[in-house]
């Protein structure tokens, strides 16, 4: 076959691809070795078809094709160029080629495939003429604990440019593999768009991460303004009912659901009180008050039955006692009562003085008792009724 039936069978063969499928990817497979290639066909043949060709033949059949924009394509075709044609969608296109890849070591005249970067730390290098082929790649380096230690992160090449031959043994020496091996994409059209390399390189993990905090922030957005929708009705629901309970806990308002609360909190209101006013506990309080009057009633018994045995002890008095006798007895009895009267006055002063200072310092807190007695009465009479 001639030479120019051949290039215009393979023009053919590319136009016809192009006019087939909707994504169409342009990939650089300089510095690739024909062995890796091969198991990258192999490995993808079910997934795309890749097809090989002159720039100046690729852009013939670009050009034959009636497709929207796929002229475009042709300002990515770079280095040895080929064309993939697959169905798959741009971004797992990209995702599967770039796991297919591998890295190697930097070659003399190779271009760096993406910035170069030495990163800071220590090296396994001993003092001495590594630290001046350091400093000829552009490497600040210096010594620490006897070891040649690299000061700071340093850009040696950027992408695209070509690795001059010391480079390329200073980043051997150092175990920097920078090469990748594989199918580089440059560029890839889907249905009139173009998608570069730099949009498809998206971080799985951060993108993800992005979503995540997107739905986060919009769910708690909602429940602020109170917006309903399928994913926050029941979370509503729920701080709705929590906000009625704890308005009608705090009005003292009786439910079901709040009765143990509103007692809780009655019960905890009149502890406080008894607290300020540094007296026990109310059920407490009752027992010595009972026991107190049973004892006045006890003595108030007995007081008849001993003045009337000491009565009965007492001899008769006999007619021979003297009237002066007889008169001291009854200024004694009159000065004994009169003392009994006076210390009687004396401790009901100091009983209403000490009232009256307490009073004096607390002066609500028989108005908060009160209102904690009404409360309690309140809750017991509907509860008796409920």
């Amino acid at each position: 076959m001639a030479p120019s039936k051949t290039k215009k069978k393979i023009v053919e063969e590319f136009t016809k691809l192009i006019d087939e499928y909707n994504v169409i990817a342009s990939v650089n497979m300089e510095n690739l070795p024909a062995k890796q290639l091969q198991t990258i066909v192999k490995s993808l043949r079910n997934e795309m078809i890749l097809k090989m060709g002159k720039t100046r033949l690729i852009k013939l059949a670009i050009e034959k094709s009636k497709k929207d924009n796929i002229k475009e394509i042709e300002t990515y075709l770079k280095g040895m160029p080929a064309l993939i044609f697959t169905k798959e969608n741009p971004f797992k296109l990209y995702k599967i080629l770039e796991k297919s890849k591998s890295n190697a070591p930097a070659k003399t005249g190779q271009k760096a495939p993406k910035d170069i970067i030495v990163p800071a730390g220590p090296t396994g290098f001993a003092p001495g003429p590594i630290i001046g082929e350091l400093g000829s790649a552009g490497i600040k380096a210096g010594i620490e604990n006897g070891k040649v230690v690299i000061k700071e992160d340093s850009l040696v090449v950027k992408e695209g440019d070509p690795i001059e031959e010391k480079l390329a043994g200073v980043l051997s020496r150092l175990g920097i593999e920078p090469m990748e091996i594989g199918l580089n994409i440059v560029a890839i059209y889907e249905d009139g768009s173009i998608f570069k390399k730099d949009i498809l390189a998206v971080d799985e993990s951060k993108y993800i991460s992005d979503i995540q905090d997107g739905a986060r922030i919009s769910f708690n957005l909602a429940v602020e303004i109170g917006y309903p929708t399928k994913e926050n009705i029941e979370f509503l629901i729920g701080k709705v009912f929590n906000d009625s309970k704890n308005l009608a806990i705090g009005q003292d308002i009786i439910t079901d659901e709040t009765l143990g609360n509103v007692i809780g909190k009655a019960e905890t209101q009149m502890k406080n009180l008894a607290n300020k006013l540094n007296l026990p506990e109310v059920e407490k309080m009752k027992k010595p008050e009972e026991e107190e009057t049973k004892k006045d009633k006890e003595k108030e018994q007995e007081k008849p039955e001993e003045a009337s045995q000491e009565e009965a002890k007492e001899p008769e008095k006999t007619k021979d006692d003297s009237p002066e006798e007889k008169t001291d007895e009854k200024k004694e009895e009159v000065e004994k009562e009169s003392a009994d009267k006076e210390n009687e006055t004396e401790e009901k002063t100091l009983e209403t003085a000490s009232e009256k200072d307490v009073q004096e310092q607390n002066p609500t807190t028989e108005d908060d008792m009160k209102k904690a007695e009404e409360n309690l009465r309140i809750i017991q009479e509907k509860i008796q009724k409920s």
